[in-house]
This record gives structure tokens, C-alpha cells and sequence, in this order.
């Protein structure tokens, strides 16, 4: 049996997450539907048990003040990967600051390509089909007219218990006590 993934998440619960979940359904509809995210730790094994790794993130987040992220601009990863995306435009070295200070000790991992924050719309199949989502994307959210800031005061610690299945484990609120389910 391979490994259990975790990761770490912020789950966008407002108009802007309403958005990026139709904008997911528009473009590749044959995905499994996620909820819209901004992601602080990919997925990832564990260096030892869930409750060690929950005691770290509450340790750390604890002392992390809740903050505002906005977004900027769509954009694509290619060629590195075909996945459409919304670049942080502010908040992203919060986010990034956060990112080193929990990849350590029970969730250290050494991911495959740098840590670059950002709300993921799609991944598609191929280079071609991610340009012509990239252009109905940009079209869509220009047209878009709600805030695009997001205030940050609650993370979502996650396991991937199968192929696009996860599971919230535990929420994990900035600024405060960890709240177990």
C-alpha cells in the first residue's frame, strides 16, 4: 500500500471560492470537484504520526496572526506543468514565510518544484488545452467584479485516502487553539 499524502490548505469560502469552482467546472468538467483553495504545504508524506504533525501546525499557527491574501492575475505554469492558475498578487511572502516555517521536522518534504503560492483553477491534459483555458480564464475573471481579497484565519490540515479523495482532518485556526473534530 503506498503512503498516505497530507497537505495543508485554506479553503476559500466566499464569492471569489464561488467563482473558481464554477470556472473549474466550465473548463474541465471531468474533474472531481474540490473545493476552491489556496494550498500551504502540497501533498506530502509525514516524518512521523498525525498528531505529531497537527502539534506542529498548532504550535506554529498559534503564533500566526490571521492575514489578508489578494489575488492578481491568471496565469499558467507550462511548461512545467499544464495548470491554470491565480497568482497571489499580495500576501504571496506571508504565505511563502509560512510555507518554510512548516516544512520541517513532521512535515518536511522536499517537493518537486519550488513553492509558489497560488490558487490552482485547473490542470489540464496537455500545453494546448491549458493556453486555450488560460484565455477563457482571463476572460472570466476580468469580467469578475467581487473582492478579490481573501482574509486568511483558518487552515485545514488534510489526508488523501484515494486518487482525488481528501479527507479534512482537522481545522487549524491562525491566531489560536487547534480545534479538534
Amino acid at each position: 500500500m503506498p503512503s498516505l499524502r497530507y497537505a495543508l490548505v485554506a479553503y476559500i469560502k466566499s464569492p471569489v471560492g464561488e467563482f473558481v469552482e464554477n470556472l473549474r467546472r466550465e473548463l474541465h468538467p471531468e474533474l472531481p470537484h474540490f473545493s476552491a483553495h489556496l494550498t500551504l504545504l502540497p501533498p506530502r508524506p509525514l516524518q512521523g504520526s498525525e498528531g505529531t504533525a497537527l502539534q506542529a501546525l498548532a504550535r506554529i499557527c498559534c503564533q500566526t496572526e490571521p492575514f489578508e491574501v489578494v489575488l492578481g492575475e491568471m496565469a499558467t505554469f507550462v511548461p512545467t506543468t499544464p495548470t491554470v492558475y491565480i497568482r497571489v498578487a499580495h500576501g504571496a511572502s506571508r504565505l511563502q514565510e509560512l510555507h518554510e516555517e512548516m516544512n520541517q521536522r513532521a512535515l518536511a518534504f522536499r517537493e518537486e518544484w519550488p513553492y509558489i503560492p497560488h490558487l490552482t483553477i485547473a490542470k489540464m491534459a496537455t500545453e494546448p488545452a491549458a493556453e486555450k483555458a488560460l484565455a477563457i480564464a482571463r476572460a472570466r475573471w476580468q469580467q469578475y467584479s467581487g473582492s478579490r481579497r481573501i482574509l486568511l484565519d483558518r487552515l485545514t490540515f488534510v489526508r488523501e485516502d484515494a486518487l482525488n479523495c481528501w479527507v479534512d482532518l482537522a481545522p487549524v485556526p491562525l491566531g489560536g487553539s487547534l480545534v479538534l473534530p
